[in-house]
């Protein structure tokens, strides 16, 4: 709780070996992970949580937000990064479904998330460029901001994220 993640990590590796059934340590190691920026750690962390309680929307979202790091680390193969970007989309979804009232939060990372896949299909010149799923994926990625923003209209930030996918789209929609 006071912010200290690595003693976090030394002492729930320890509590995860001693009780391997144990979700919470997992969906704590996970968390501590995350926030060490240890991503790929942090998923495995989440997928122990998730393979003991199935229905956890908090850890589908937190194992979405660390794919989503990766997705975007230009380190990786395209379609490493692929795999990462559409397991966060995918994990987003699973999270709404279980759990209702995470949908607006879920709603917004899965927007980004949209948005951040379908940049990357957009990109010319690899082999992972398809125009249609990266114009679609920039469209559910304008729907699932707009309902986060008509649930709050007021926020002017979820607003500009709109308008980035629709720029996006346009200029993918002008190229031939």
């Amino acid at each position: 709780m006071d912010g200290n993640f690595k003693s976090a990590v030394m002492q729930l590796e320890k509590a995860c070996l001693v009780d391997s059934t144990n979700s919470n340590a997992y969906w704590m190691l996970g968390y501590s992970y995350y926030h060490s920026e240890n991503y790929r750690k942090s998923i495995a962390a989440y997928s122990k949580a998730i393979y003991i309680n199935p229905v956890d929307a908090t850890a589908y979202y937190y194992r979405a937000r660390a794919k989503g790091y990766l997705g975007k680390d230009a380190s990786l193969s395209p379609q490493e990064r692929e795999k990462y970007l559409l397991g966060a989309i995918f994990d987003l979804t699973k999270a709404i479904a279980i759990d209702p009232t995470e949908q607006i939060k879920c709603f917004q990372t899965r927007g980004i998330a949209y948005r951040e896949y379908g940049i990357f299909k957009l990109q010319p010149n690899s082999h992972t460029y398809d125009k249609v799923r990266g114009t679609n994926s920039l469209r559910a990625s304008i729907t699932d901001l707009e309902k986060v923003l008509n649930s709050n209209p007021g926020r002017s930030d979820i607003a500009s994220l709109i308008e980035l996918s629709k720029e996006k789209l346009a200029s993918a929609v002008g190229h031939h």
